[in-house]
């Protein structure tokens, strides 16, 4: 081969490889995802979420990208930012903060993926036709947040029961949510014998301004409704709680770690790590059609002690001997 051939053939070569590396890299499948609230309120369900996909082979990064579309806790706004995952055209949308990230994905697009984390019923939600067989472009886990209401007010109970009058706390911008609250805790308040005043949030002023009122009101406990904007100012809820000796009831354990009182619910991080499973395996080429709706089976009670103490809370021996953790 003559010197000049060589030359030209090695140089071609140099510009083939940076372009075979760029179509390496433009294969990498992207996974979207979309996030009713803030990235840092979801941090150690994020890292449950990517453990998820690496339990199936996938690693962010390497094989697979993750672009992150967080609404911030302005629900409004997830019909734009699911959207725009559908433009990007991304392999597959995971969901995180319940219905209404969900329900915006589902709006947004019938062909590409959805894989779901909500705290209700899928089938009542109209994400699936049924949990066996979802049926469409979506399926996930339902981690029973919201069926477990009536059992999270009845440990309230046991732990304050002189308590006649208790404040539901509501965010009317999570509109799903709200009404599960509202048509749940209603029915087993009077079952025990409660009265409920609902009390209105939806920005960090507006849960100053609730609290103020349910004090004023002389609520005997607080009963916060499921929500991830209340998550993400979950140090706010528990310090106002705190402030106003306030026992106060929570479905995440997040609270509880905060400060709070109490909480009892699923252990969502494992609910955000089967999301990431469900997520590899379709980028390998399942459907979300054959894959049946994953429904949580770990529940968790979290006490938190000092707490009790400061509110002049006795625990009663029974519900601590029933508790998953009790933080000292």
């Amino acid at each position: 081969m003559k010197r000049r051939e060589f030359i030209t053939l090695l140089g071609g070569a140099a510009v083939a490889w940076p372009l075979a590396a760029r179509a390496q890299k433009a294969a990498m499948p992207v996974v979207g995802l979309l996030l009713g609230t803030t990235i840092e309120t979801y941090a150690h369900r994020l890292r449950a979420f990517r453990q998820g996909l690496k339990d199936v082979g996938f690693v962010e990064g390497e094989n697979v990208a993750i672009v992150y579309r967080s609404a911030e806790g302005r629900y409004e706004r997830l019909p734009e930012l699911a959207a725009d995952l559908v433009r990007r055209q991304v392999a597959v949308i995971a969901t995180g903060g319940g219905a209404p990230a969900t329900l915006a994905a589902k709006a947004a697009t019938t062909t590409i993926p959805i894989v779901f984390g909500v705290g209700e019923d899928p089938v009542r939600l109209g994400l699936v036709a049924n949990l066996a067989r979802p049926g469409g472009n979506a399926t996930g886990v339902n981690f029973f947040i919201y069926e477990l209401e009536a059992k999270r007010l009845e440990i309230l109970r046991e732990l304050v029961p002189a308590a006649t009058r208790v404040a539901v706390l509501v965010n009317p911008a999570n509109k799903t949510t709200m009404e599960s609250t509202l048509r749940d805790v209603p029915v087993a308040a009077r079952a025990m014998g409660l009265q409920i005043q609902v009390f209105s949030a939806s920005t960090s002023r507006e849960i100053e301004a609730a609290f103020a009122s349910l004090v004023s009101a002389r609520v005997d406990a607080l009963f916060a409704a499921p929500d991830g904007f209340f998550n993400s100012r979950r140090v706010q809820v528990t310090t106002l709680a705190a402030r106003y000796t306030l026992p106060a009831a929570y479905a995440q354990r997040d609270f509880a770690e905060a400060g709070g009182l109490m909480s009892y619910g699923s252990n969502v991080s494992d609910a955000y790590r089967q999301v990431g499973v469900y997520a590899g395996r379709i980028l390998k080429g399942a459907t979300p059609a054959e894959l049946p709706v994953v429904q949580s089976t770990k529940f968790e009670l979290v006490i938190n002690l000092p707490t009790a103490r400061a509110l002049g809370l006795e625990v009663p021996p029974s519900l601590l001997a029933r508790a998953d953790e009790v933080i000292e």
